[in-house]
């Protein structure tokens, strides 16, 4: 039986997939952080909100963020369908005029498109969640147009090879050289966002193309349609690692901000960056609750952090506090690693 756990005390399920045929995991530490920086953004911006809707806010966007997985898995159809309802109509447009139109069935036959089709966990989570492409169908008319001028799609197209490791290929070649980094996906994913009543889709973007092309990679013919995908949370611990970083980051707020303020030479706590302040609370509460992590390893986590969701002398600030702060801690016996 397929075990339903509850994350938290309030409604928001997320379902184990094992019984599905999921392996491995998606939702790994690194967004996991992202999500609780994110989070506390909002959460101290707006004095309204309580430690349960923050909570109830991280676990819909973990479930928000792997809606996109199975939403991006199911363009391969999307686009599939497109090209082949396309043809046809050039057909039917043939017919009428009196002229020959032969379509290369390449792609609309693809083996690996076909298997992601009938893929059994596919279909059962998009008919679950109500996802669908309704909302931005135009954008597969834009990736078959720009798939015309790729030299990797005319190649494929044209190939004497018919295998199915080379329709896999032409997959992570439209994910990789295609969709990630493209302003036409964005502007997609933000319909969709509205329609489906989702959040963080954009920024999640490449991301989830990233594991996207790391379940083409493991597709292997003989599975079928009982082909395992990648589980949400693949471990309990890392469901109790973003319940714990959170909680933690929130219960210990003032007193890590007095400990970041302590150790400011020539600069007042409330100079520091918004988000520098996040970062650094959320990082203090790592280091000294989570013994198995690697100093460096959070360190890094949340330089790479600052990089991305603060200004550019962020880095280099938040690297030079929380590099005093270890030392300090080390001498106080606060962390042993």
């Amino acid at each position: 039986m397929c075990i339903t756990a509850v994350f938290y005390t309030f409604a928001a399920k997320i379902v184990s997939r094992r019984c599905y045929g999921i392996i491995s995991d998606m939702i790994n530490r690194t967004i996991v952080r992202t999500r609780i920086v994110q989070i506390l953004f909002a959460y101290y911006s707006d004095g309204g909100k309580t430690t349960t809707s923050a909570q109830k806010e991280l676990n819909n966007s973990f479930v928000d963020t792997y809606k996109l997985y199975f939403l991006l898995l199911d363009f391969v159809d999307e686009l599939t369908r497109y090209v082949d309802e396309r043809q046809g109509e050039l057909a039917e447009r043939a017919k009428v005029m009196h002229q020959d139109y032969n379509p290369n069935p390449r792609f609309v036959n693809n083996r690996f498109a076909r298997q992601l089709f009938e893929n059994r966990t596919l279909r059962h989570y998009l008919d679950e969640y109500g996802l669908s492409w309704d909302a931005a169908h135009t954008y597969a008319t834009e990736v078959y147009k720009q798939l015309q001028e790729e030299a990797f799609f005319s190649e494929y197209m044209s190939s004497q090879e018919t295998s199915y490791e080379a329709d896999k290929a032409v997959w992570r070649k439209i994910f990789t050289f295609v969709m990630a980094d493209s302003e036409a996906l964005e502007n997609a994913l933000d319909e969709l966002e509205v329609a489906l009543d989702a959040k963080n889709w954009t920024t999640d973007m490449n991301v989830v193309i990233s594991y996207i092309i790391k379940t083409i990679k493991r597709f292997k013919e003989d599975n079928g349609a009982d082909q395992p995908l990648l589980e949400m949370f693949d471990h309990e611990e890392e469901l109790d690692f973003a319940k714990k970083l959170l909680q933690t980051t929130i219960e210990h707020s003032d007193e890590y901000e007095k400990l970041i303020a302590d150790r400011l030479k020539n600069w007042e706590a409330d100079r520091i960056a918004f988000m520098d302040m996040i970062i650094l609370k959320v990082a203090m509460a790592e280091i000294l609750t989570f013994p198995d992590i690697a100093v460096q390893v959070s360190l890094n986590e949340y330089i790479e952090l600052a990089k991305e969701y603060s200004t550019d002398g962020s880095p280099q600030f938040v690297n030079g506090v929380l590099d005093q702060l270890v030392q300090d801690f080390k001498k106080e016996n606060k962390i042993f690693k």
